[in-house]
């Protein structure tokens, strides 16, 4: 090789050394310097995430403090698609596991060959859902049915491509248990971690759910209003009662930090200052929670018997329009909307014809009957119609000549009262005491054939909206309807008719086309109650801070007041007549408040709902429903009560005893019903029947002063009576919950049913349950202790 070769070797393979070290200064330069922000947020992505930070929603307590509505912790286990091990097989181990953990499938794609297999004719079982409408049509291979739930693996993979650093929610609400065993593992199961969110929890339930409401996911067309006030897709708000009403004031602040993470995805540490999130406010109610107990017990065995057990009672203080009470049956249990309510309780309750889930006391529409007759009475006073002492002659009936052959009896129009026989002489007083319908016609309508002048439909609708009917009554609850006042303009518009004298007779006693809600009556009670003062009713009196500071007194709000149209003489008169309704010859004289003045209505209003069995024989409306509305003291009320009762009958005989028991109740007078159904039947002697079953409750512990930890408990059976001789394991849960565990000591229950365990050792465990040796617990009891704390459980029998 020449001295030239070589000279030009050299040159060579230094220029490719020049050029690849030319190349490699160009890729630093174009990785740092042009890309370099792109690859630090890659990095950042990988290092850094931001964090959630959960406040709780606001709490509800009743007017004594109890309280009604808080929130628990849930578990809820969500994966990071990002920090999933990369390598298939391994990331299939996790998810395998999850699986398993979580009675979840692994995937649900399926392949041509099984399209026939899996078409469903109907809603597809899915457990916990947003509402039918608002899922999948359709089987996602072109047939009628409806989308399976997704697989875990297909859950993950279709959030790695749209958000693989977002976590997704696998489960929601996990048992304690299972989450503590996540938790534990959680160093072999990169990318799952266990998140905790509070939940809602009603615990007064079915006796409070038409006032307090529930939560739920934000409505599909609702999503985009909901996020301009800041909120996320999958945040919980409120859907129903006070829960939707007083959204923004329970409604929490979320916070934000943003933390540094390994390559499992856990944290390491904080980075800069975190936004810390805030607590929605509390809301004190109105609610007196016993009287709703005794309202919604009362309401329960008054409607026993009727036939569509249905109906509504609401307690009030006439003094401010505070609503003391509110129970609507058949209700339901919000607690059945925590995490979204299962398609099968969803659809038992739409379907009930009874509508379970409308708070009738407030949207129910009914035509009220007899306890509208104040509002003709008033306006007739006022008017000049009637004075106290003129007297109308009740014979039973009411001939209305036909306007078009005035002198033809047979085409004459019969109008009859209540009492076919008749009331004979009526006056003021009298005509509200017996409800006299005659009178009610003459005063409404007049009687052309005596000359007598009644009010008319104008003035009979002045006064009717004077009392606030047809209009709603402005409580804090949602989805209040506003009634139906007639006039002649409406039946010209909906029925293409002219007005005649018949429908000023029907709207006088609360018949025809008139239509209240039970509120609406209770409230004009009120205002008669109280001297003229017509309340806006209200539920919520103060709104709390976190910290239990008042930071809004809602003050009683009047809408009018009624002396300003009306003399306090004629107000006066009324009173008068709801007095005597309870009082000897009124159609409430049998009302039992021993030594209580009350004074009151009744009503029955006929209906048709289910033409023609709703007929009798004579073809006329044989259904009706019971009403019956008080005040009491009648010389100084402080509270207001109405019942109403679908279909009751009469409201003497079915809505006023109801409302006898509520008052009873209120003003601390025995109620005989309450003690015979408290009496419990006595057990025959001897050990629980071959194969009952019992279910365990912790009832709560305290400190007692010593070091020493003590369980006591009670083995009762379905009534609460005392079961004897039942044998009691105590078990240390020693890893976990583990069904071999050995029995630690026995115990057991004596002639009162109480078993006791004493000296429990820390030291060897400190979760512990209860078992029985001989009986099967559908729900197991465990719990943890602490030392110097004495623990009370129950284990009552299912028979």
């Amino acid at each position: 090789m020449t001295q030239y070769e070589v000279k030009l070797r050299l040159f060579l393979f230094g220029a490719l050394v020049g050029l690849v070290f030319l190349v490699l200064v160009f890729q630093t330069w174009y990785l740092q310097a042009v890309r370099g922000e792109e690859y630090r947020m890659l990095a950042d992505q990988n290092r850094f995430r931001e964090v959630i930070l959960e406040a709780p929603r606001g709490v509800m307590y009743d007017r004594n403090g109890s309280l009604l509505v808080r929130n628990r912790p849930t578990y809820n286990l969500v994966v990071i698609p990002a920090y999933l091990p990369e390598e298939r097989t391994a990331r299939m181990r996790v998810l395998a596991r999850l699986a398993e953990w979580l009675d979840m499938p692994l995937t649900t794609r399926r392949g041509p060959g099984d399209a026939m297999a899996v078409r469903l004719s109907g809603p597809f079982p899915s457990g916990r859902s947003g509402a039918p409408w608002d899922r999948p049509a359709g089987d996602g291979i072109g047939g009628m049915g409806i989308l399976p739930p997704k697989g875990i693996l297909d859950m993950v993979e279709e959030a790695s491509l749209l958000a693989p650093y977002q976590p997704i929610v696998l489960k929601e609400d996990l048992d304690a248990t299972l989450a503590a065993r996540i938790t534990e593992e959680s160093v072999n199961l990169p990318g799952v971690q266990i998140e905790i969110r509070p939940l809602r929890d009603y615990l007064t339930g079915s006796l409070t759910a038409h006032v307090i409401g529930y939560t739920g996911a934000i409505l599909p067309a609702l999503i985009a209003e909901y996020e301009a006030k800041g909120y996320a897709a999958n945040d919980l708000v409120g859907l129903a009662g006070l829960e939707l009403q007083y959204e923004e004031v329970l409604r929490s602040f979320k916070g934000r930090e943003t933390i540094e993470v390994d390559v499992s995805g856990r944290k390491l540490r904080t980075v800069g200052e975190p936004v810390l999130p805030r607590p929605g406010n509390n809301l004190k109610l109105t609610l007196d929670t016993e009287l709703q107990r005794v309202v919604v017990r009362a309401l329960e065995r008054g409607i026993r018997n009727t036939e569509r057990r249905a109906g509504v009672a609401i307690a009030m203080d006439p003094r401010n329009g505070q609503i003391l009470a509110m129970a609507s049956l058949p209700g339901f249990d919000n607690n059945l909307f925590i995490g979204g309510i299962s398609t099968r309780d969803y659809m038992a309750l739409v379907q009930d014809k009874r509508r379970p889930l409308i708070n009738h006391a407030i949207a129910g529409l009914y035509p009220p009957g007899s306890t509208y007759k104040i509002i003709p009475a008033l306006g007739a006073l006022e008017e000049g119609v009637v004075t106290p002492n003129t007297i109308i002659i009740d014979e039973g009936v009411l001939w209305v000549p036909n306007q078009f052959f005035p002198d033809n009896p047979e085409l004459a129009q019969p109008f009859y009262c209540w009492n076919r026989q008749g009331h004979g002489p009526v006056n003021f007083i009298r005509a509200i005491a017996v409800s006299c319908d005659v009178y009610f016609y003459y005063i409404s309508g007049g009687y052309a054939p005596s000359g007598f002048q009644g009010l008319g439909v104008d003035r009979l609708i002045y006064y009717a909206e004077l009392f606030g009917m047809g209009q709603p009554t402005g409580i804090d609850l949602p989805g209040e309807a506003a009634g139906l006042v007639p006039t002649p303009k409406w039946k010209r518009i909906n029925y293409a008719e002219t007005w005649v004298t018949g429908d000023t007779y029907n709207m006088g006693i609360g018949q025809g086309f008139v239509l209240t809600t039970p509120l609406q009556i209770l409230n004009a009670y009120a205002a008669i109650a109280n001297g003229g003062l017509l309340y806006k009713p209200y539920l919520v009196q103060e709104i709390l801070d976190a910290d239990g500071r008042v930071i809004e007194q809602r003050q009683p709000q009047v809408v009018r007041n009624l002396l300003d149209y009306v003399s306090p003489e004629n107000l006066a008169l009324v009173q008068q007549g709801l007095r005597a309704v309870t009082q000897l010859g009124g159609t409430a004289e049998d009302l039992d408040v021993p030594g209580i003045p009350v004074a009151g209505k009744t009503g029955t209003a006929e209906f048709c709902d289910n033409y023609p069995k709703c007929l009798d024989k004579d073809g006329r409306v044989k259904t009706s429903h019971a009403w019956f509305v008080a005040y009491a003291p009648a010389d100084n009320p402080e509270i207001a009560v109405i019942v109403f009762v679908y279909g009751g009958g009469e409201g003497s005989l079915v809505a006023a005893p109801i409302v006898a028991e509520i008052l009873r109740a209120y003003f601390g007078q025995p109620n005989e019903q309450d003690q015979v159904e408290a009496t419990p039947t006595p057990l025959p002697p001897g050990p629980p029947p071959a194969g009952a079953a019992f279910t365990g409750h912790f009832l709560g512990g305290n400190r007692w002063g010593g070091s020493d930890i003590a369980v006591t408990g009670f083995v009762l059976d379905r009534r609460g009576m005392p079961v004897p001789g039942v044998t009691v394991n105590l078990i240390a849960d020693l890893d976990g919950l583990d069904w071999e565990d050995p029995v630690t000591a026995q115990a057991t229950s004596g002639a009162n049913g109480q078993f006791d365990f004493t000296r429990l050792d820390k030291t060897v465990s400190r979760a512990w349950r209860l078992e029985l040796a001989d009986y099967a617990i559908t729900e197991p009891l465990r719990f943890e202790i602490e030392e110097g704390y004495h623990y009370w459980v129950e284990l009552r029998g299912t028979w």
